[in-house]
């Protein structure tokens, strides 16, 4: 079973209650209908329902009839949907008025079902740029207690078994925040660890990485993640997490033994966590194309709940599979 399989399965295992937000949009219309045949989650798609049959008619999708189908601009929780928007933006100057409006908008409403208890995770973005997925998830659902901060993390997964778990090695931020600080360092790590645990289902070994390693070069930004490792320490004791590690030293044992003798790591580890996003970008892209490793991702982490973005190329297989991983994560957040 390769981990694709694998995460599906753990899907099916804990079922949990997915909305689809572009519910009339193409792919995730055909997406949809293999979601609900392999009973991957519970399925929400916000559309019209009259498009959509005639899609599902149009493909000859047999198992979308099965799917919870919402009419953004007419279902029963409407009112109590703008009424929770206005309560949570009526600080920031909106009128009922605006609420009522904006209950209306797909992406909007989707974070309101999870705000309200009614959905576990979003899945977005096939006809959505980034910025209009993200904006009502920070407005409504915001961060986790204790994470200021949403990253992107990549699942890296190589060719060569001989790194990280089995030739899977998390690697993050490669998405989303250009520069962080090392209390939001600590946070990506923190967050990476949970991202690790809930979709992959192994314990993160993770490395704080630099161009330095205990000490062999002075400056700012190694001073950085190496608070940053202390920080994590402090805000999860159960992490095995080291740092601050060159590349070699935090994948290679020989290299380890000689240059971190003493690191929990040993050369083995499963998570890299990289100061910052020009690092973290480039690492990613290199791997996938100089090693051919498959990334999956980004998978956004440190929201309240899982909402995941998609690329406006991706393909039918890449929305089940974004549906199986934040299924993964909302069951991994309940724990």
């Amino acid at each position: 079973m390769n981990l694709i399989e694998k995460i599906r399965q753990q899907a099916r295992t804990d079922c949990q209650r997915i909305v689809l937000p572009e519910g009339n949009e193409e792919r995730t219309v055909m997406a949809a209908d293999a979601i609900i045949r392999e009973k991957l989650c519970y399925l929400y798609l916000i559309a019209d329902p009259e498009e959509l049959g005639k899609k599902a008619h149009q493909y000859g999708l047999k198992n979308i009839e099965k799917a919870t189908v919402i009419n953004p601009k007419d279902h029963p929780k409407k009112q109590e949907y703008t009424e929770l928007l206005y309560e949570i933006r009526k600080s920031k100057g909106m009128t009922m008025d605006e609420a009522s409006k904006l209950v209306e908008d797909p992406l909007y409403l989707g974070t309101l079902m999870i705000k309200a208890g009614d959905a576990d995770g979003e899945v977005a973005g096939a006809a959505n740029a980034t910025v209009d997925v993200l904006r009502p998830a920070f407005q409504i659902v915001k961060t986790l207690p204790g994470i200021s901060i949403v990253s992107g993390a990549f699942i890296m997964m190589l060719q060569d078994h001989s790194f990280g778990e089995d030739g899977v090695i998390v690697f993050a931020d490669g998405a989303v925040h250009p520069d962080p600080d090392e209390k939001q360092l600590a946070e990506i790590a923190v967050a990476t660890a949970g991202t690790t645990r809930s979709i992959l289902g192994f314990e993160p070994r993770i490395a704080m990485m630099s161009f330095s390693t205990k000490g062999s070069a002075n400056h700012p930004m190694v001073d950085k993640v190496v608070n940053a490792t202390k920080l994590a320490k402090e805000m999860d004791p159960t992490l095995i997490i080291d740092g601050e590690l060159q590349a070699d030293a935090a994948l290679i044992e020989a290299i380890a033994s000689s240059k971190a003798p003493d690191s929990p790591i040993q050369g083995n580890a499963n998570v890299l966590i990289f100061p910052d996003l020009n690092v973290g970008n480039v690492a990613y892209k290199l791997v996938q194309r100089l090693a051919k490793a498959e990334a999956i991702g980004p998978v956004l982490q440190g929201m309240a709940a899982p909402i995941n973005d998609l690329s406006r190329g991706c393909s039918v297989s890449d929305i089940v599979n974004l549906v199986a991983i934040t299924a993964n994560q909302a069951a991994g957040l309940k724990k």
